[in-house]
């Protein structure tokens, strides 16, 4: 009888300790489906703030782009895969590139842009000054020079409804978690 009791504590000990992990991976689920998402940085396309590898957490919670954001868009082009660019300039704003100075301006003003690698001397067949399109945002790499970005026609402005979320801190590698 003695014997009984225990092995039946013992697995009523397992059943409860199976619950709690269940419960805990569903609730994990329902976070990164709902309120955050993982991605992952391929290229260098955003060198030298984000690196190739580099893990980001996402945030989509009543997300509304603004300019200096970090994106990642899902909006089908030709590379047919999720791009991670900077937001330069919002709905209705005017996007002018100068690329024999390397200055963007938007609204008629010249960017501050301490987070790019060199100045943004490559052209694609886009035509500025670009107006941005309702319901849109124009979107570069931080390495401007090597960043296949808005300013060619294959990915063109960016439809807000394809940006899947903001990164807010960088995870992967340990050694440079950042907010």
């Amino acid at each position: 009888m003695a014997e009984n009791k225990k092995k039946n504590s013992l697995v009523a000990g397992v059943l409860d300790i199976v619950e709690v992990i269940v419960q805990a991976l569903i609730i994990i689920f329902l976070i990164f489906t709902f309120c955050f998402r993982v991605s992952g940085v391929v290229g260098e396309s955003m060198e030298p703030t984000l690196q190739n590898g580099d893990w980001l957490v996402l945030s989509n919670i009543k997300y509304q782009p603004e300019q200096g954001d970090i994106v990642v868009i899902t909006q089908p082009t030709a590379a047919n895969e999720p791009l991670i660019k900077r937001v330069i300039a919002t709905e209705g704003q005017v996007v002018d590139i100068n690329f024999d100075t390397g200055e963007v301006k938007v609204d008629g003003e010249v960017l501050q842009e301490d987070y790019i690698a060199a100045p943004t001397y490559r052209s694609f067949d886009v035509q500025f000054p670009h107006t941005v399109k309702d319901g849109c945002v124009f979107c570069m790499g931080d390495n401007r020079n090597e960043s296949w970005d808005c300013r060619d026609s294959g990915i063109g402005d960016i439809d807000v409804r394809y940006i899947i979320g903001e990164a807010k801190f960088r995870v992967l590698p340990f050694g440079k978690f950042k907010i």
